[in-house]
């Protein structure tokens, strides 16, 4: 460390120039020669060359005049090699932008922290050597996504910053920004197993359904697999319940990531509890998928629409204001153990909008009445999923996951009355 605080910053600055330069330009002509192309403007002492100047001319000059007309010049050259480009039907602009930014390297080290500087070497590396790869998925990536993807920042970036952190009302505790703000973090789960179930299993197993739709519903992973499992015989049993386990134990999963963007102290309290459930459950999933057997291979072929519509967004919101008036109404008349009781019947609908509107109002509760809220919320919840698997299978594929959901929701139970308080 004290060698190199001895070195001149200057001098690191520009041998940090050269070299990335030097190292983009011989990706640069590799990325020439693979595809071909016969003109090109320089060759790698000529990338080097552009970062001492754009180093030196921003240095020398703090008006940054001199850097000004340097990247005019610049511009002006890179115009007429793209005259030359269009004469052989060559209308491309990327190697012209390119070098523009290889003129940015030099003012880069000198105003940006480290870190960022390898940030964009390492950028403009990718782009040159994964062409293959980002035209693959530009020409995978449907026009409908990029109107979703905007809904997401509308509703993230949009709405969130305008909406006041103030109590909507003294009978509805909750803010206007942290109802907005669950609605973020639920879509942006149910986005997330939406992306990856699109572009990456698209032909996926029952296991894969259960994880990756554990992620945005258990429910209603666990409807998809039970309506998947009507008609199979009990030789499935192993690989369905091993799916509708890995549904509820991504629950958890979810849950707990959520909850500690919310409220860490309740996380904490949560955290052993949870723990335990994913862990064995975890196992028993392992041991149903690696014992040998005869079991067809079975896959799901479900079509997976995206979650981020608006108006699921505006119900959501509506859910976690009812259940955060509910949820007030009850504390106040009933206090803790009328809390229990909500949780256990709200468990047999939807608990996402429940359990993040107990993490953002204002209820006179402590937290292990928060905590026990909701464990028996989730277990009751595995006691709704068990009733659905078996209704919709209709035979005993999934009789081994559908007792452990009902096991989950006993012990749920009982450690929420007997171990919380």
């Amino acid at each position: 460390m004290e060698l190199y605080s001895a070195i001149p910053p200057l001098l690191v600055q520009f041998l940090l120039t050269v070299a990335f330069a030097f190292v983009v330009g011989l990706e640069f002509r590799s990325y020439h020669h693979a595809n071909d192309y016969k003109l090109h403007f320089g060759s790698t002492r000529t990338f080097v060359l552009i970062g001492i100047l754009g180093f030196i001319l921003y240095t020398m000059d703090p008006s940054r005049l001199l850097f000004a007309l340097g990247l005019l010049l610049l511009g002006m050259l890179l115009l007429v090699f793209y005259w030359r480009l269009s004469a052989i039907k060559q209308f491309s602009l990327f190697s012209t932008i390119f070098l523009l930014l290889i003129y940015l390297i030099g003012p880069i080290t000198s105003l940006f922290p480290n870190w960022f500087l390898v940030l964009f070497i390492v950028v403009l590396i990718l782009i040159l050597s994964e062409k293959s790869v980002i035209h693959r998925f530009s020409d995978q990536l449907a026009n409908e996504e990029i109107a979703t993807l905007a809904k997401f920042f509308i509703i993230a970036g949009v709405i969130l910053p305008l909406l006041p952190d103030q109590i909507i009302a003294p009978m509805l505790p909750v803010t206007y920004y942290r109802v907005w703000l669950a609605v973020i973090i639920v879509s942006g789960f149910s986005y997330l197993s939406y992306l990856v179930n699109s572009y990456f299993f698209k032909s996926r197993s029952l296991l894969i359904t259960g994880l990756l739709g554990g992620l945005y519903s258990s429910t209603a992973a666990t409807v998809v697999i039970g309506r998947r499992a009507h008609g199979l015989d009990s030789l499935s049993v192993r690989k369905v319940s091993s799916a509708l386990i890995m549904a509820t134990t991504m629950m958890y999963i979810r849950l707990l990531a959520i909850i500690f963007m919310f409220d860490r102290s309740v996380a904490l309290q949560l955290l052993t509890p949870f723990i335990i459930i994913i862990f064995i459950s975890l196992l028993i999933v392992i041991a149903l998928i690696t014992v040998r057997n005869n079991e067809p291979d079975l896959h799901d072929i479900t079509e997976v629409k995206h979650p981020l519509e608006l108006s699921t967004a505006i119900l959501f919101a509506l859910l976690f204001m009812l259940f955060a008036f509910v949820t007030s109404y009850v504390t106040t008349q009933y206090g803790g153990h009328g809390l229990k009781s909500l949780a256990i019947v709200v468990g047999l609908t939807d608990i996402d909008p429940f359990i993040l509107s107990l993490l953002s109002g204002k209820f006179n509760v402590p937290d292990s009445a928060i905590v026990s809220a909701i464990i028996l919320a989730s277990g009751s919840n595995n006691l709704l999923k068990a009733a659905y698997s078996v209704a919709l299978a209709r035979n005993r594929s999934v009789l081994f996951a559908a007792g452990w959901l009902i096991f989950l929701f006993f012990i749920s139970i009982v450690y929420a009355y007997e171990y919380a308080w």
